[in-house]
C-alpha cells in the first residue's frame, strides 16, 4: 500500500488475532496509516473471501479514504476499492473493500443481520462514539454471536481505551497497539481575547501563522457560519491565497481540493469543522490553527428538538487536531487559548449516546426484534429517559405498539433511511400522490444550505429546481430514490393530506404551530412549546406553519426551517386530533370560575366561546383550590395564628387543606366566586371541631380580652410579640396582676400595648405590677398635661377602673 507505514510492523498480528480470535482492537495514532492499510492487508487471509466493510464517521472520509487505497493499488475508485455514502457511491460487482458510512453499515445490518457475503467489519474511528458507531458495533457483535461465528470485527482508533472495547467484544480479544509517524509537534498558546468574536481571534491566528511558518495550514471552527467569516476576513489580508472551506456542505470537486496540495504549487488555507480531525490527511498541511471550539447536536427531550451547541472542545479532539499538523513531517500548532486552561477541558467528547434523540435507534432495534436496548452490549448504556421519550414519539407515531413491538407501519418507516417523522412524511407522500415532493422536502431538512438559507422551505424547494451543481443534482436523485422506495413500501393508507406539506404536518403533529403575534415573532404548536421566528423570515406573514427544525433550549427555540400550511386545512387534516372540551379559566381580578367551550388541535385553541353548562364539579375543584391557596387572605385576620398558638392542628393550613372535602367544598358548592365574608369561612373552619376542643381552643387562645373596665378588645395572634392587645391605660386600672393567655404551664403573658385617652401608643409591657410602680409615674405626669380632664391617680392598681372623664366619674 505505501513504501512503509507504521501500521505495517502489526499487520501480522492483527490478522493472526481475526484468524485465532475473530475479533481484535487496534489502537494507532494519527499517521499509523490503518485508515488505509489495514484491509488490503486481509484480503488475501484464508477466511476473507467476501467483501471487507470499513465504517468511516463522515462522507469526505470514506469516499477520500477509498480513493487513497484505490490510487495505491493503481485503480479508480468502484473496482478493488469502493465507498458508498448518501449522496455518491462508487462500487461494483468486483468491489472487496467498500468504505461506508455508519448509517448505511447499521441500515445493511438491520436488514440483514447475516450480512451475506461479508467477511469483516472493520470500526474506524470508533473513539468518536457516534449513535450509529455505537449501534452498528452493537448489532454486529450480536449477530456473530448468534448468526454469523465467523464474521471478523475489529475496532480501530487512535485514542480509545482498548480494554473496555475489548472487554465488550468478549473472548479474551486482544488488543493491538501500533506506534505512529513520529514527527516533532510544536504547540504555541496564543491565549484567548474574551472580547473578541472567534472569528476575529481564529483570522489574526492564521495571519500569525502565515507570516511566522511555511506549509499550508489547516484551521478548525465550530461550524460552517464562522468558517464563512474568517473566510471573508482572510481574503482580503491574502488576496492571491487559495482559502478552501472543508465541511459537509461543500461539493465533492472542492472537498478534494482541500485535502489535496494546490496544481500550482501555492501554499493555501483550509478553513475546517471537525469533519478534518480523522481519517483525512490534508497534503502539505504543517500548520494548525485550532480555535478550541467543537459544535455538538444536542436532543432536548423537553422542546423535542435536536439543538447544535457550541463547547470547549475536548483535550482529545484538541491533540487529533494538533496531530493534523504532523502528519507528514514536522509541525506546529496555534492553540486560541492558555496553556493553564488546557487542563479544564474535558478529557473527551461526550457519546453520542448520551445526548442524541434515541427514537431512529429504538425503531431499528424494533426492526432487529429487540425491544429492550439494555439487553444489547453497548460502551455505554442508552440513558432510560432517552428511550423513553423515543419510545413515546414512536408510538404517538403508531411505528410502535402499547408494548413497544413495532408495527406494519413502524417497519414501512423503517426501512426508509432516514429519521422516523422524516420516513412517515415521505409514505405520506406516497398515500397522498405526492412522494416526489415530500421526498424533496426531507432532504432540504436534512441538507443545510441546498436550495439557499431560507426559512422556508417552500423558498427553498424553488430555489433547489434552479441549482445545477454536482450536491443539488445528486440529492434530487437520492430523494426520488427514497420516493420510489416509499411508493413500494405504502400501505393501505386514508391519509388526509392534499400535498408535501400536510404530509410532513402529519409526519410531526406536535410541531404544527399558529403565529401568536402580528409581526410572526411568537409561535405555539400543538405540542404545547413556544417557538421564535425573525420576524424578517418569509414564514413571519404565515398563520400556520409545520415546523422542520430549530435551535435552542425548550422555551423559545428559533425556527431553523418550515413550511406553511393553509389555515382552512387544519381541521379537516387534523379530524382525528381536534377535540372539544370545556376549559375553566380563573378571573383572579373577580375572584371567580368562568367557564369556555374550546376547540383544540393540542395546546392550540381553534375556536372559543361561553359555554352554557359547565361543569359544577370541576367549578367546586377549581374554587376549592384557589381557596386553599389563599387561606390566609380569606379567613378572618389571625384565624390561622390563633389555632396554631393553641397548638389546634386540625385548623392549621396544612390540616384544613386536608379537609377541604368537609368543611371547604359544602360551603362553596353551587358557588363561583370566593365573595363570602371572612366569617363564613371561619365558621366552616371551625366546623371541624365537636364543643369540647372548641372550649380548649377558647381556653388556650380566646378571641377577646375582657378589662376591669368592661371593654372587649380583640387579642392579636399574629407577628413576633403575639399575643397582644391594644386597651386604653384607664381600663386596667385596679388590675395589678399581669394578664394570662392559656392554661397551666402552657400560659404566656399578654402583651398590654396601653394607649392615651386619645388611643395614641404610651407603653408595651408584659409585667403591669412592674410598670404601675416603675414607669407609670412618668407616663402619669405627661398624661396630665395632655389629657387634664382624665384621672391619673399616684397608686393606679387601687383605683376604680373607668374610661370616663374625672368629673364624669365623679358623678357616678
Amino acid at each position: 500500500m505505501s513504501d512503509s507505514l507504521p501500521i505495517d510492523a502489526v499487520l501480522g498480528d492483527i490478522c493472526a488475532a481475526l484468524s485465532d480470535k475473530g475479533a481484535g482492537v487496534l489502537i494507532a495514532p494519527p499517521g499509523a496509516g490503518k485508515t488505509t492499510g489495514v484491509a488490503p492487508a486481509l484480503l488475501d487471509e484464508a477466511w476473507c473471501d467476501g467483501q471487507i466493510i470499513i465504517t468511516s464517521p463522515r462522507r469526505i472520509a470514506a469516499r477520500a479514504a477509498a480513493e487513497r487505497m484505490a490510487e495505491a493499488l493503481g485503480e479508480k475508485p468502484g473496482e478493488t476499492v469502493g465507498y458508498m455514502t448518501r449522496l455518491d457511491s462508487k462500487v461494483s460487482a468486483g468491489t472487496r473493500i467498500i468504505v461506508m458510512t455508519e448509517a448505511i453499515l447499521v441500515n445493511r445490518l438491520v436488514d440483514d443481520p447475516e450480512l451475506p457475503g461479508v467477511s469483516a467489519l472493520l470500526f474506524d474511528e470508533a473513539h468518536e462514539r457516534h449513535l450509529d458507531s455505537d449501534l452498528g458495533l452493537a448489532l454486529a457483535l450480536e449477530a456473530r454471536e448468534v448468526l454469523r461465528d465467523d464474521l471478523r470485527v475489529l475496532v480501530m482508533s487512535a485514542t480509545i481505551d482498548g480494554s473496555r472495547f475489548a472487554d465488550l467484544i468478549g473472548g479474551d480479544t486482544p488488543v493491538i497497539e501500533s506506534e505512529g509517524r513520529s514527527f516533532p509537534l510544536e504547540i504555541r498558546w496564543l491565549g484567548a481575547d474574551g472580547t473578541a468574536p472567534v472569528e476575529d481571534q481564529a483570522a489574526r491566528g492564521i495571519i500569525t501563522a502565515w507570516r511566522e511558518e511555511q506549509g499550508d495550514i489547516l484551521a478548525f471552527l465550530p461550524g460552517v457560519r464562522e468558517i464563512e467569516r474568517v473566510r471573508e476576513r482572510s481574503e482580503s489580508k491574502l488576496p492571491d491565497t487559495p482559502i478552501l472551506p472543508l465541511h459537509g456542505q461543500v461539493e465533492p470537486a472542492a472537498q478534494r481540493a482541500a485535502i489535496r496540495r494546490d496544481c500550482e504549487g501555492r501554499r493555501r488555507v483550509v478553513l475546517a469543522t471537525a469533519i478534518a480531525e480523522t481519517s483525512l490527511t490534508l497534503d502539505g498541511v504543517s500548520i494548525v490553527v485550532d480555535a478550541g471550539l467543537a459544535r455538538y447536536s444536542e436532543y432536548d427531550r423537553a422542546a423535542g428538538t435536536t439543538h447544535l451547541v457550541t463547547r470547549r472542545a475536548s483535550q482529545a479532539a484538541a491533540t487529533q487536531r494538533a496531530g493534523r499538523a504532523a502528519r507528514q513531517g514536522p509541525g506546529i500548532a496555534y492553540r486560541l487559548w492558555e496553556e493553564g486552561g488546557h487542563g479544564g477541558r474535558p478529557e473527551f467528547a461526550p457519546p453520542e449516546i448520551a445526548i442524541a434523540d434515541l427514537a431512529p435507534l429504538l425503531l431499528k432495534l424494533a426492526r432487529w426484534g429487540n425491544t429492550d436496548p439494555a439487553a444489547l452490549a453497548w460502551l455505554d448504556t442508552p440513558p432510560e429517559a432517552s428511550i423513553a421519550a423515543a419510545r413515546s414519539d414512536l408510538q404517538a407515531l403508531s411505528a410502535l405498539d402499547g408494548d413497544g413491538r413495532i408495527t406494519e407501519w413502524g417497519e414501512a418507516i423503517g426501512r426508509m433511511p432516514m429519521s422516523p417523522d422524516q420516513a412517515a412524511a415521505v409514505l405520506q407522500g406516497a398515500s397522498a400522490g405526492c412522494a416526489d415532493e415530500a421526498a424533496r422536502l426531507v432532504m432540504l431538512i436534512q441538507e443545510r444550505g441546498l436550495g439557499g438559507r431560507s426559512e422556508d422551505l417552500a423558498q427553498r424547494l424553488s430555489g433547489w429546481r434552479g441549482e445545477r451543481s454536482a450536491r443539488a443534482k445528486n440529492a434530487a436523485r437520492i430523494a426520488q430514490g427514497w420516493a420510489r422506495l416509499a411508493a413500494k413500501e405504502m400501505i393501505e393508507s386514508t391519509t388526509t393530506a392534499q400535498s408535501a406539506a400536510e404530509c410532513l404536518a402529519l409526519a410531526r403533529p406536535g410541531f404544527v404551530a399558529k403565529r401568536r403575534d402580528p409581526k410572526g415573532e411568537q409561535w405555539l404548536s400543538a405540542g404545547g412549546r413556544g417557538f421564535q421566528l425573525d420576524a424578517t423570515s418569509p414564514l413571519a406573514a404565515s398563520e400556520w406553519i409545520v415546523i422542520a427544525d430549530a435551535q435552542g433550549r425548550a422555551k423559545g427555540a428559533r425556527i431553523t426551517s418550515g413550511i406553511e400550511i393553509r389555515p382552512e386545512r387544519i381541521e379537516a387534516l387534523f379530524a382525528n386530533q381536534v377535540e372539544e372540551r370545556s376549559t375553566a379559566l380563573w378571573n383572579n381580578t373577580e375572584n371567580r370560575v368562568e367557564f369556555r367551550r374550546e376547540k383544540r388541535l393540542g395546546a392550540i385553541v381553534l375556536a372559543r366561546g361561553p359555554d352554557p353548562s359547565p361543569d359544577v364539579d370541576q367549578v367546586v375543584d377549581i374554587l376549592v383550590e384557589k381557596a386553599l391557596e389563599k387561606l390566609g387572605e380569606l379567613l378572618p385576620q389571625g384565624f390561622l395564628a390563633r389555632a396554631a398558638f393553641a397548638g389546634v392542628d386540625t385548623l392549621s393550613e396544612a390540616g384544613l387543606s386536608e379537609s377541604a372535602g368537609m368543611w371547604l367544598v359544602p360551603l362553596l358548592a353551587g358557588r363561583r366566586d370566593l365573595g363570602l365574608p371572612p366569617q363564613r369561612y371561619a365558621d366552616a373552619a371551625l366546623s371541624l371541631l365537636d364543643w369540647n376542643a372548641r372550649q380548649a381552643l377558647d381556653e388556650a387562645a380566646p378571641v377577646h380580652f375582657s378589662s376591669p373596665a368592661g371593654t372587649r378588645h380583640a387579642i392579636d395572634y399574629t407577628g413576633d410579640d403575639a399575643p397582644s392587645v391594644e386597651v386604653r391605660v384607664q381600663a386596667l386600672f385596679g388590675l395589678d396582676s399581669h394578664p394570662l393567655i392559656g392554661a397551666g404551664k402552657t400560659a404566656a403573658p399578654l402583651l398590654l400595648k396601653l394607649t392615651s385617652p386619645a388611643g395614641r401608643p404610651i407603653q408595651s409591657t408584659r409585667d403591669l405590677p412592674g410598670f404601675w410602680r416603675g414607669s407609670w409615674a412618668d407616663v402619669a405626669k405627661d398624661m396630665k398635661g395632655r389629657y387634664p380632664k382624665h384621672r391619673w391617680p399616684e397608686r393606679p392598681w387601687e383605683e376604680k377602673p373607668s374610661l370616663k372623664t374625672k368629673n364624669a366619674f365623679n358623678r357616678g
